[in-house]
């Protein structure tokens, strides 16, 4: 019976002929531009499909490149943001000292303060008891925390270090009921105790008689008594001043400087290291030199 198909050329004459064929048109190619406009035509049906898929690879470079700007923006931003807070922190203080630089040169005999060291923290939690006004920082140890430490911010003092872990810290803030700050009041150099109320938005005098000279919109700063919290920072400002019939002492409220609900970087302050002076030579070190 005959096949209906005929059967064609073996494989290998096809393959020799597909090569034969492949080699004339590239020599008639190379040597008589045969196929310029037909490649001219083909190039541009291919160019969209070239474009399609070459798309894929343009939107991932654009989205890296703009993910690398964005992360390169932020980092930028975040440190701008720590230098602008020394700075702040630098203004704070120069706001309400220099004026009194002069005259508390001259009643304490005392040289200008060097710089401290100071380092800028995160909190990186809120405690949620809400009869406990504390923080934790994203400082510990291993940067040289330590407990007591005073923590402040650009707007004042914010509290004091009260736990230390080696990556960690708790702060105390100065409104917890358990805190307590010696203040001045900047108007007339009067001393107190500006205690927390356990609110945030609020200290108080405690054990002010009535007569005592106090008025609303004082500014309280830190004494640096007790040498926790160092001399002249901002606490808070007088904002209620009253008296009760059958009541020794005062009712005075004070509304601390900085935002304690807000907060997110603080600045850890290190004291300054004491230089102690040389003791005078006495006769009979004399006699022995």
């Amino acid at each position: 019976m005959k096949p209906i198909f005929g059967r064609g050329p073996s494989l290998p004459i096809r393959l020799t002929l597909a090569v034969l064929a492949s080699l004339a048109l590239m020599v008639a190619d190379s040597r008589y531009q045969s196929f310029t406009d037909i490649k001219l035509y083909l190039n541009s049906l291919v160019s969209p499909l070239q474009y399609m898929a070459n798309s894929p690879r343009l939107l991932l470079d654009s989205a890296s490149t703009q993910l690398m700007s964005r992360q390169a923006l932020l980092n930028q931003t975040e440190r701008m943001e720590r230098e602008l807070f020394l700075l702040r922190d630098d203004l704070l203080r120069l706001r309400h000292l220099e004026q009194e630089n002069q005259r508390l040169r001259e009643l304490l005999g005392s040289p200008v303060q060097r710089d401290a060291r100071r380092m800028v923290a995160e909190i990186m939690a809120v405690d949620t008891d809400p009869f406990s006004h504390q923080v934790v920082i994203d400082k510990g140890s291993r940067q040289g925390v330590f407990e007591g430490q005073p923590v402040l911010n650009e707007q004042g003092v914010v509290g004091q270090v009260i736990s230390v872990g080696q990556t960690t810290s708790r702060v105390l803030l100065i409104t917890d009921i358990s805190h307590g700050i010696p203040v001045r009041v900047a108007r007339n150099d009067l001393r107190a105790i500006a205690s927390g109320s356990g609110r945030l938005d609020r200290l108080v005098l405690d054990n002010i008689t009535r007569n005592t000279d106090i008025q609303e919109g004082d500014v309280l700063l830190s004494s640096g008594l007790a040498g926790r919290f160092p001399e002249g920072y901002p606490v808070g400002r007088v904002t209620h001043v009253g008296y009760e019939e059958g009541h020794a002492f005062a009712d005075i409220r004070v509304t601390p400087f900085a935002a304690l609900g807000r907060v997110r970087y603080l600045l850890l302050l290190w004291p300054e290291p004491r230089v102690t002076e040389p003791e005078p030579a006495t006769a009979n070190d004399k006699e022995s030199s």
